[in-house]
This record gives structure tokens, C-alpha cells and sequence, in this order.
């Protein structure tokens, strides 16, 4: 059986879709470690917390492999990226309700295989078929 993608990325899009969608403000836990890219003046104890608010962000991206954004610190326009794997938490400033996550240390993404996709043409007699048909 192949292995599934990690809902994660899922679970963080729903709650922030959540916030969202309650006038709520949802902000990210992140471990920072070196595959991070946050500022680094922000960052205590080794975490960050950043509000990832439509009217505080530009150009929001959630994937299932990171967060991506452009924000302003202190006045200052930063790129932000930050791993799926490194977010601690989503959750919403107002009322604390979100979501949590255990986060590895080190600085590898953990171990997912892909599912293993044969790309090589079948062979009929001797000689490859090609895998693509003719549309009329």
C-alpha cells in the first residue's frame, strides 16, 4: 500500500478557513529551526507566532509542503516560508480555539514516501507501446 499524504497541510487550511469565515484572526505556531525563513528578531525561545490574517498578509500560500507569505515587520516587507512540518499550531487569536501539532526536532522534513508512479512505456513484442492515443 502507498503511502498517504499527511493531513497536516489539510487540517491547517480548514482551521484557517474557519477563522476566517467566524471574523476570527488565525495566527501560526512555528518551531523555527534552518528551514524556516522568518525574521529572526521575532523569534523567542525558538518559536514564532504569526498572524496570518488576510488584511496582515500578501499573497498567502497553503500547500501541503509550506506556508508561504509576504508581510510587513515593523514596517519592514519580509518573504516568510515556513514547512508544513515546522507549524506547531493554527489558532485563532480571539478565543485560543485551533488546532495543535507535534513537531520533530531537527531540521529534515520526517520521512514520506511518494506513491511509486511506473512511467516507462509497456513492452509488446519486444518493442515499447506508446501510451498515448490519437483523438479525432
Amino acid at each position: 500500500m502507498t503511502q498517504l499524504i499527511p493531513t497536516t497541510g489539510y487540517l491547517i487550511r480548514a482551521i484557517n478557513e474557519w477563522c476566517v469565515d467566524n471574523g476570527l484572526t488565525p495566527h501560526l505556531l512555528v518551531k523555527v529551526d534552518g528551514s524556516t525563513r522568518v525574521p529572526m528578531a521575532y523569534v523567542k525561545d525558538g518559536e514564532i507566532v504569526l498572524n496570518i490574517n488576510y488584511t496582515a498578509v500578501k499573497d498567502l500560500h497553503i500547500d501541503n509542503d509550506a506556508v508561504v507569505f509576504s508581510a510587513r515587520f515593523n514596517g519592514v516587507a519580509q518573504h516568510v516560508y515556513v514547512p508544513i512540518w515546522r507549524v506547531a499550531g493554527i489558532f485563532s487569536r480571539e478565543n485560543g480555539q485551533g488546532m495543535f501539532f507535534e513537531v520533530s526536532e531537527g531540521t529534515a522534513p520526517p520521512e514520506i514516501s511518494q506513491p511509486k508512479i511506473d512511467t516507462a512505456a509497456p513492452v509488446v513484442d519486444g518493442a515499447k507501446k506508446s501510451h498515448l492515443k490519437v483523438v479525432k
